[in-house]
């Protein structure tokens, strides 16, 4: 059950609908992490500029993207992120059998190199705060100074969406648990 409830549009204060209209502009609905954020509407705008950032104008490919984003979502059981995300990691395509041996923490069948280092980035990145030299090394001989900054950036901010959906018990909709 969500920890917060949800804000009726009615309500809100003059900052928060001008954040709330722009996210619903940006986004199509207010929902998941913003409609959290949204109580502090400050940092639900500073948010959405970030995640615009990072979704629309990333140099890293959207497939790697989405993987990056699952792998966070399901080492945190984030549900909404996960419901949020599966589906479009198909659509700009990441391998059904990789999704589900990431939401059942099975080690994804990869057959693209460029995926399992970002598979096993997020993973080190996620597990100790750090990349080792030998890591480092490994991503600055596939990916740019840019993607690189991108990818770490990007799992800080996911991590960052999985405490707070996880914090305040985002609801998925119909109440669908998709990780066990």
């Amino acid at each position: 059950m969500p920890r917060l409830p949800a804000i009726a549009p009615e309500t809100l204060t003059g900052e928060q609908k001008r954040v709330y209209d722009k996210i619903a502009e940006t986004r199509g609905q207010v929902r998941g992490p913003f409609a959290i954020w949204l109580n502090a509407p400050q940092l639900a705008e500073a948010c959405l500029q970030l995640q615009n950032t990072l979704n629309h104008h990333s140099r890293l490919d959207p497939r790697l993207m989405q993987l990056m984003i699952l792998v966070m979502a399901r080492r945190s059981s984030a549900q909404f992120a996960w419901y949020a995300h599966a589906r479009h990691a198909e659509k700009v395509g990441l391998a059904a059998n990789i999704v589900e041996a990431i939401r059942t923490r099975s080690d994804p069948p990869f057959e693209r190199d460029d995926e399992r280092l970002i598979y096993d980035l997020a993973v080190e990145l996620d597990t100790t705060r750090t990349l080792s030299d030998a890591s480092y090394e490994r991503a600055l001989a596939a990916l740019n100074r840019e993607q690189l900054v991108e990818l770490v950036v990007a799992v800080g901010f996911y991590v960052m969406v999985a405490m707070t959906l996880n914090a305040f018990d985002a609801p998925v909709p119909g109440g669908a648990r998709p990780l066990s």
